[in-house]
Parts: C-alpha cells; structure tokens; sequence
C-alpha cells in the first residue's frame, strides 16, 4: 500500500507538532510521500509564518528596508530546527529570498518560501528526499494549473524516487516563475502527488478529527461525518464548509483514491473517508449540513413566462452581460428567481436590472438583498421520505420564514434560502431535527 500524507500549518506550527508529524509519519511504512504547508499560529496570539512573508515583502516592494521583518521569520524556522535537534543551515536559502526580494521576484514567490523551507526541514528530518514544487508542479503563464502535464513529469520522477517531501501550495511556469494556488492550496498539492504516486490513499491531516456534520462555530461539538462522498463533500465546501480545500477533491476523483482526513493531535481517531462511492448509508439522514450569507435575489415576474421560449436564456444573459454567475434560479409558472452573490452583484445592479427590461420585458423586478442559503446534503435522503417535510417543521418551530427551496435532480442535496439574521438558527434547527434527536 501507498499513502501520500499532507499536514497542515497547525500540525507543523512548532518543533513539538513536528514531532508528533514525525511520529505519524513512521508508525507506517507505507507514509512515503508527505506534503507540509508552512508553519501555522502556535497560539491565539501568533502569526501564521505565510502571513509573516506577505509583510515581508510587502516592505520590499515598497522599497523599506525588510530585514528585521525576514529575520523574524528565520527565527521561526530556526525554534524549529533547535527544538528538533537537527543541523539543517537555512543561511543560503535566506540570502536567495533576500536577493530575490530586492529583485521583486513577485508576491507568489514570497508566500511559497514557507512550504518550500518547511519541505527542507521535513526531509532533514524523516531522512526522506526533498522534492522542490517549483521543479515538478506545472502552471501556464497566466498562472493557470496545468493537470495533465504536472502527471506526466512528477509521476515520472517519483519513479526515480523512494520516500519523498513535496512542499505544498506552489508551483512554477516552465521558465521557472513561481505561482501558487489559492490560500489552502496544499491540500491540492497533496491530491495531485497521490494521483501521480497512484496511491492507495491520501491522508490529510489537521487539527481536527475528521470533516463535521455542521460548523463547530454555530453548533456545540457536531458528529464528525464517519464517511462522505466526493460529490456530497463537492456540496458541502462550496457552501462554506472549510476543512478540506474543494479544489483537492479533483485530482484524486479521476483516479479513485479515497482521502481520510485525520487529527494530527488525536491520531488515534478514524476521523472521515472521502470516497468515490459507498453502499453506506450516512449515520443520519443528512451527511451534513452548510451554508453562506450575502446572496441576492432577483425576482423576474410576467404572465405566461412559461410559454415563452427562451425566457430564461434572456433572462440569464442579462447577467452573463455583466461578468455575473448565477448561483441557483427556481421558478414558477410566471415567476423566476435568480440567486447571485451580493458583492458580485451590488456595483453592477443597474445595468443587469435595464438588461432584464430590455431582453425580456417582465412585468415586474423585484430585489432581496437579504438572502442566506444552506445547503442540506445527504446520499441517504433519497431513501428516506419526508426530508423536505421536516426541514419545514424544523424552520417553522423555530419561526424561520424559508424565502427558497431547491432540490437537484440528483436528491443528494436541497438548498434552503432564509434571512441573514436566522441564519445561524437555521443551521441549528436543522441539524437538532435529523441528528440530535437520533443520538
């Protein structure tokens, strides 16, 4: 068996959390490839050491003198390095950040020294190869991730290679700019090493036991999700749901390879497995539950709608005019609704509102500009009747007027549209009526 293994900033934030990293890593032989992101906060107070670097360069783009700032960051790695009893010198690749900060080699450059330093010390550490992203994680010049060709030349280099450390959240053009992913972009990292490695499994490992049925921010100590599927967890993160990155799930779903995220601090926990597809049945009747606040609501009324062709194809390309993607748009016989995201929307609102007029002629346009939508998500709700029923009951109780409901074909998910201010109640209520009151 193969596993590829990525652990977070918190799991690597100090020469402690790397011990526990080091001894997750060889309890199994078959940890050969890991993936660390750059040291996180070690308490409330700290600084996550990519943040450290935005500073940082910062003062070097503006053209101040940046040396206490990077000498700070250096400390960093050094605790780490001391508190592990290790000799790696760091001293050569501090004075190539510093040559390459005076020559404004760019913001991305700057946010990837974390990984890339923190990929040195791992490998010194597990006595494994270090493998430089830069080298083998491929993006165009505009800064677009290129899949197919990154498979090609890191599966062909892990051949050459036993145990290795890939650095997370970055990589370089074919001239040899940096670029990284979005923030959390390691966990992409780690997706795309196991696709090339074709590894059994992807172990991603954080400081928590495993992804949760609801956000532990609104609901008191959730149940942790025992196992989800690519397509119910695909729901669930772009709703809000921010354990794994969503990008993550792509490059391990064109091969089949299930991810288990795990608690750096609890290893002993199963924490919860991503798969493909499964004959489980979800512990409760949803798997879980997410949302987000700030949406809009455009509202597009005239008589007889249904029976003009094209409607809804003019009614979109109102917004399309405008750069705008629509989020999701129920209708009716004579009423359609279209669903953006508020910050998309407000600078733009006058000319999709004239558009709306000139290409469809509506009787009337009506805005909600006070619009949640949660996510309810669950294989299991196909099999089970009344799912709808008793989201209405659930919302009803706790006086929760619904502005929306849409179910996808697929029944795995139905998303709910409620005030900004019940919000959070409505997170709650939900998850009381399918999980609590089964426990």
């Amino acid at each position: 068996m193969v596993k590829v293994v990525k652990f977070g900033g918190s799991s690597l934030a100090s020469a402690e959390q790397f011990k526990k990293v080091g001894d997750i890593i060889r309890s199994e032989a078959d940890r050969k490839y890991v993936v660390p992101s750059a040291p996180g906060k070690r308490n409330g107070a700290d600084t996550k050491v990519t943040d450290m670097l935005y500073g940082c360069y910062a003062l070097a783009e503006e053209g101040k003198d940046f040396t206490a700032a990077l000498d700070k960051i250096r400390e960093r790695y050094d605790e780490i390095i001391t508190g592990l009893g290790l000799k790696t010198d760091l001293s050569g690749e501090f004075k190539t950040i510093t040559e390459n900060f005076k020559k404004k080699a760019g913001v991305q450059y700057a946010a990837s020294r974390g990984e890339y330093l923190n990929g040195i010390i791992m490998a010194d550490y597990l006595g494994f190869t270090f493998l430089d992203a830069a080298e083998v994680i491929i993006f165009d010049e505009d800064g677009n991730f290129l899949a197919e060709d990154t498979n090609v030349v890191l599966s062909k280099k892990l051949k050459e290679l036993d145990n290795v450390v890939l650095p997370g959240f970055y990589g370089a053009t074919r001239d040899g700019v940096v670029k990284t992913f979005s923030r959390g972009g390691s966990d992409i990292t780690g997706s795309i090493l196991a696709r090339a490695a074709g590894a059994d499994i992807y172990e991603n490992w954080t400081d928590v036991s495993g992804f949760l049925v609801a956000d532990p921010r609104i609901v008191k100590n959730p149940e942790v999700i025992t196992t989800i599927t690519y397509k119910e967890l695909r729901e669930l993160s772009y709703m809000g749901a921010t354990v794994l990155h969503e990008d993550a799930i792509f490059p391990v779903r064109k091969s089949g390879i299930p991810i288990n995220i795990r608690n750096t601090n609890r290893p002993e926990d199963p924490g919860t497995m991503i798969v493909e597809n499964t004959c489980k049945q979800s512990d409760f009747t949803i798997t879980g539950v997410a949302g987000k606040k700030g949406f809009v609501s455009i509202n597009i009324e005239k008589d007889q709608m249904n029976s003009e062709t094209g409607f809804g194809r003019r009614a979109l390309e109102a917004f399309e005019l405008s750069g705008i993607s629509f989020e999701h748009m129920p209708s009716g016989i004579d009423t359609l609704s279209v669903f953006v995201h508020k910050p998309e929307f407000e600078g733009k609102e006058q000319q999709v509102l004239a558009a709306i007029h000139r290409l469809t002629a509506p009787d009337s346009v009506d805005i909600d500009s006070d619009v949640a939508l949660i996510a309810v998500v669950g294989r299991s709700m196909k099999s089970n009747h009344g799912v709808a029923a008793r989201i209405f009951a659930a919302l009803a109780h706790n006086n929760i007027n619904i502005k929306m409901i849409d179910q996808g074909s697929s029944e795995l998910n139905i998303i709910i549209g409620v005030s900004n201010n019940d919000f959070d109640n409505a997170i709650k209520a939900i998850y009381d009526i399918f999980v609590t009151a089964k426990l």
